[in-house]
């Protein structure tokens, strides 16, 4: 449904942290279901492990959180812009089933509960080959930002 092109088009996010690859289903407003190819070639597993590389806990969780604001600027009709960012809000319920390692492909789910005065809530799950690895709840809001804020 969206290639690369397409998603970097709805993201801010660029190399190395982008973490979604292809949007596989979007209902605008409701739920996207998104593919991260997880390679060794990632920056992260030259140093998380080097003996057993792992794909850390939080970059899964960004990476549902990736696919929750490809949703949400598609729902709402917009494209990420300079002075905007949706950002993280809270993070509820996150449990992590097992590692995902470099050849895995997550296959992030992501699905809008609700939404009430500019903060939405969304609950994600990862899965691996039908496994679910993580699940999190996830609020996100959308915030004008100025350039080099917070340096």
């Amino acid at each position: 449904m969206m290639d690369i092109h397409a998603i970097l088009a709805h993201l801010p996010h660029r190399f190395p942290i982008i973490l979604v690859d292809r949007v596989v289903e979007l209902e605008r407003d409701k739920r996207i279901v998104a593919l991260k190819n997880v390679s060794m070639n990632e920056p992260v597993f030259s140093g998380h492990f080097p003996h057993y590389p792992v794909m850390p806990g939080v970059l899964i969780i960004e990476a549902m959180a990736q696919a929750a604001a490809i949703l949400l600027f598609v729902s709402a009709g917009r494209k990420p812009e300079p002075d905007s960012v949706y950002f993280f809000a809270g993070i509820d319920n996150a449990r992590f089933k097992r590692p995902v390692h470099p050849g895995d492909q997550l296959r992030l789910e992501v699905n809008v509960e609700r939404s009430l005065r500019g903060v939405i809530k969304l609950s994600g799950k990862a899965r691996v080959d039908e496994q679910v690895v993580c699940e999190a709840d996830m609020l996100c809001t959308y915030r004008k930002v100025r350039a080099n804020e917070g340096e």
